[in-house]
């Protein structure tokens, strides 16, 4: 089996198709080659079927959502990109006030979602560039939110198709870690629950906590959000920004002057470029403090 057997099952499953498409039109780093087909997923079954006879026909695939919190290959990725979007993003409010959540929504429309109805608890998320998919995946979190706080359950998908349950407790979600980082299980929905709350209240906290980041963040300049992990009982940024290196430069990839927590595209950065600056900071930051920082980005390779 092929690339393009795999695309044609798609188009037969609802899934829309673009073919020869730059990675670095997907992630939010804007880097990354060339792809040969990636797929817009339409529903969890058709996602569950297209892994499953990937997975069977030894065809590469790989998943992805906003690309939020990645890093591709300037040679691109040589198999089938399965993209986790806008047609599959549908939000829910049941009846019981639980909201069930495609994981293609981004956080911004959950949050706006979350706002409207007067729901609060998901104030943290708003700003975060990506997925509930990805955001689940991940455990995001910030100012002192995270998504273990406000999840109830996650519909998801095993590589053999099969479709499957995770209660909050067998998702084993702690600092940007879950269980589908190990078990290779693909999130396709979110249950949550939230408290009820003043509509004003809820939008000003929002508002603050957006004013926050653009006053912290380097948003204007192309990244992966935070690059490191935070060491326990330490910051990333400022230990690298203690060890000098504000503004480290390799190519087009800086340590940013902004945020010395974000490695940014501040000049078309190629891939190379960004993990020199990685390591750099990695081996450095290891050299003169003792810490090692566990990078959050995932690196995807050719």
């Amino acid at each position: 089996m092929k690339i393009q057997d795999v695309c044609n099952l798609a188009e037969q499953k609802g899934c829309r198709v673009n073919y020869n498409e730059q990675l670095k039109n997907y992630t939010t780093f804007k880097i990354g080659g060339n792809c040969p087909a990636i797929v817009e997923i339409s529903s969890a079954e058709a996602l569950g079927e297209l892994v499953k006879i990937c997975e069977e026909n030894n065809v590469k695939y790989l998943v992805i959502g906003k690309g939020s919190n990645m890093l591709c290959d300037d040679n691109g990725f040589d198999g089938v990109v399965f993209h986790v979007g806008s047609d599959f993003s549908e939000i829910k409010m049941h009846d019981d006030g639980i909201i069930e959540v495609q994981a293609g929504c981004s956080l911004m429309k959950l949050c706006r979602f979350a706002l409207e109805n007067s729901l609060t608890g998901l104030e943290f998320a708003y700003g975060i560039p990506g997925t509930v998919g990805g955001a689940i995946y991940m455990n995001a979190g910030a100012y002192g939110g995270e998504i273990k706080d406000v999840i109830l359950s996650a519909e998801c998908i095993e590589k053999d198709g099969n479709v499957i349950i995770y209660d909050k407790d067998r998702m084993e979600l702690s600092y940007r870690h879950s269980v589908f980082q190990e078990n290779g299980a693909l999130i396709s929905k979110g249950f949550f629950k939230l408290e009820k709350g003043e509509k004003s209240e809820i939008e000003a906290k929002m508002n603050e906590l957006m004013c926050r980041r653009k006053d912290k963040q380097p948003l204007e300049y192309p990244n992966a959000g935070s690059t490191f992990k935070r060491p326990e009982g330490q910051f990333a940024g400022k230990l690298i920004q203690d060890t000098g290196l504000k503004g480290y430069t390799v190519g087009g990839a800086m340590v940013s002057e902004k945020h010395c927590g974000f490695v940014i595209n501040y000049n078309n950065a190629t891939c190379e470029d960004v993990k020199q600056v990685i390591e750099h900071v990695q081996k450095t930051v290891k050299d003169k403090t003792g810490y090692f920082l566990e990078c959050e980005v995932k690196i995807i390779p050719y």
